[in-house]
């Protein structure tokens, strides 16, 4: 039997969920939200199968809870994605893990991560333009194929997810891990890889102005690849918590602003006249050059506010609420999204695991029994001072 965390749609928690956290936001009250009302269940279920050749079953040693997960669980993730999953399934895709079935190029027992997306390889399908271009997040086929309707492992019910004892993955999904990586900065090269491919996504000048919305995991890697894979100039990070500031530095932010004063530091910072309406908030005529919205979408509207007529704001986290989009109209802003990696990006985060100032990142790990902790401390996880929170499948305790 296979232990794990399973995800069942439940309506009315889901539009009771939208009010509640729409009203309580975060803090204690979120975290308690989503901890003791989300819709998951921890249970026994026969192992997965696996699907077809090429595939093998991975069991996690560690997996990662990020922003999409917790969106998920307290019902502010937009509706447009059931159309692209599979119930029940189980959460996950964030990990780090080991082989348990031998592959042509994979020996069993490899430490491997795993690209979540589950694009026309994983599925056997006849392979679609994005998938021809080796940008298989832009994959017209995830809901068909080998396996039921999935965006990526995680909301697939076929293949299971990280939050479980064992799940199965297809042989192009898997990067094995060297040796002197260990799983605490292992699990981190997904969202690694997601954040080199979002700053590959627009066209960096040399010497441009960047602003990064957001300090939580996505906000930081974002921050580090910016610095190591484009020739920007000043990167000016809006970071809520002394702990986000600190590591802001850290990965290469130029000035670290508090969201509150972020318009007034950036007026000063790249010229240009402050703007005051009469309802909503303050902002530039001037600028950043881009803007990068790592929020899962609740910066936006300062982005969009921050960035000088015609350009670009890149949206790296997934939207979540509504925003005023005037100033795109107005300014006549270049607005760009960032979803999962593709072509290098993911051997580039791996070199990037190994390299960049990630130790302590993974503060707080939990078995699967203690799932209500894990999800509280990961929904309050700037409050109280972390970056990133995993659970340990193989701990029973």
């Amino acid at each position: 039997m296979n232990l794990n965390l399973e995800y069942h749609r439940s309506p009315i928690r889901y539009i009771t969920a939208r009010t509640a956290t729409g009203t309580i936001a975060t803090g204690r009250a979120a975290g308690w939200w989503a901890a003791n009302m989300s819709p998951v269940r921890l249970v026994n279920r026969p192992e997965p199968r696996l699907p077809g050749p090429g595939w093998t079953r991975v069991k996690p040693l560690l997996s990662g809870i990020c922003g999409s997960d917790l969106g998920l669980l307290t019902g502010r993730n937009s509706p447009y994605l059931s159309a692209m999953i599979s119930l029940p399934f189980t959460p996950g895709h964030e990990v780090v893990g080991e082989t348990l079935d031998a592959l042509p190029d994979l020996p069993k027992g490899s430490r491997v991560v795993l690209d979540p997306v589950l694009g026309c390889r994983p599925r056997a399908v006849e392979i679609c333009p994005g998938c021809a271009a080796d940008q298989h997040s832009r994959c017209d086929h995830i809901t068909s194929g080998l396996v039921s309707a999935g965006l990526q492992t995680g909301f697939c019910a076929d293949t299971g997810g990280g939050w479980s004892r064992m799940f199965v993955a297809h042989g192009s999904q898997l990067h094995k891990v060297p040796d002197e990586l260990d799983d605490e900065r292992a699990v981190l090269v997904e969202p690694l890889a997601c954040a080199v491919h979002s700053v590959r996504r627009v066209p960096i000048p040399d010497g441009a102005s960047v602003l990064v919305v957001g300090a939580g995991t996505v906000g930081l890697f974002t921050t580090l690849a910016l610095r190591e894979y484009t020739k920007a100039g000043p990167i000016y990070v809006i970071a809520r918590y002394g702990h986000q500031r600190e590591r802001a530095r850290e990965m290469g932010a130029t000035e670290v602003l508090s969201s509150d004063r972020a318009a007034r530091a950036l007026r000063r910072a790249t010229g240009g006249f402050l703007a005051r309406p009469e309802q909503g908030a303050e902002f530039l005529l001037g600028g950043t050059d881009i803007a990068f919205d790592c929020t899962s979408g609740s910066g936006l509207d300062t982005a969009l506010r921050v960035v000088r007529a015609g350009g670009t704001v890149l949206l790296s986290g997934m939207p979540n609420s509504s925003v005023d989009l005037t100033p795109a109209w107005f300014r006549e802003l270049n607005i760009v999204g960032a979803y999962a990696s593709g072509g290098n990006d993911f051997p580039d985060a791996m070199a990037l695991a190994r390299s960049a100032p990630l130790t302590g990142y993974v503060d707080a790990v939990y078995p699967l029994s203690r799932w209500r902790d894990a999800i509280g401390h990961a929904s309050s996880s700037g409050r109280l001072g972390t970056i990133k929170v995993a659970f340990d499948p193989t701990k029973d305790q």
